[in-house]
C-alpha cells in the first residue's frame, strides 16, 4: 500500500478538525467541556487514537487496504459528527466512529500479534 493512500485519510481528518475549530470560532462560540450541543468531549481523543494507529502502523508496514478503508469510514463518520452534514446525528456518528476505531485497533493488534 502506498504511503499516499495511507496518509490521505489522515490529512482529510486534520482538515476536518481544523475546519471545525475555525467554524466554531467564526460562530463566536467557544467549545467548552460541558457544552452538550457541540462535539462530544471525547472527539479529540478519538482523533488522537487514530493518528497514533497510523503513526505506529506506517513504519511497521502493517497498514493494508482493510485499514485504509476503515480509515475512510472513520473520517466520514467524524465528518458527519462534526456537523458538516447532519447536525442531529452527532452522537450517533461519534458512536459509529468510535466503533470503527475499535475495529481498526483490533485488526491492527491481530496483525501485529499473529504476524499476518
Amino acid at each position: 500500500m502506498s504511503i499516499q493512500w495511507v496518509l490521505l485519510p489522515v490529512f482529510v481528518l486534520v482538515a476536518i478538525t481544523l475546519g471545525a475549530f475555525f467554524w466554531t470560532g467564526r460562530r463566536g462560540g467557544v467549545l467548552s467541556r460541558n457544552d452538550a450541543g457541540d462535539l462530544p468531549n471525547t472527539a479529540p481523543q478519538l482523533d488522537l487514537l487514530f493518528y497514533a494507529l497510523i503513526a505506529i502502523g506506517l513504519p511497521l508496514r502493517k497498514i493494508d487496504l482493510v485499514l485504509v478503508c476503515l480509515s475512510w469510514i472513520f473520517v466520514i463518520a467524524r465528518f458527519v459528527g462534526a456537523g458538516f452534514i447532519a447536525n442531529s446525528r452527532g452522537s450517533q456518528a461519534w458512536l459509529a466512529s468510535a466503533l470503527v476505531l475499535l475495529a481498526m485497533w483490533f485488526y491492527f493488534a491481530l496483525r501485529m500479534l499473529l504476524l499476518i
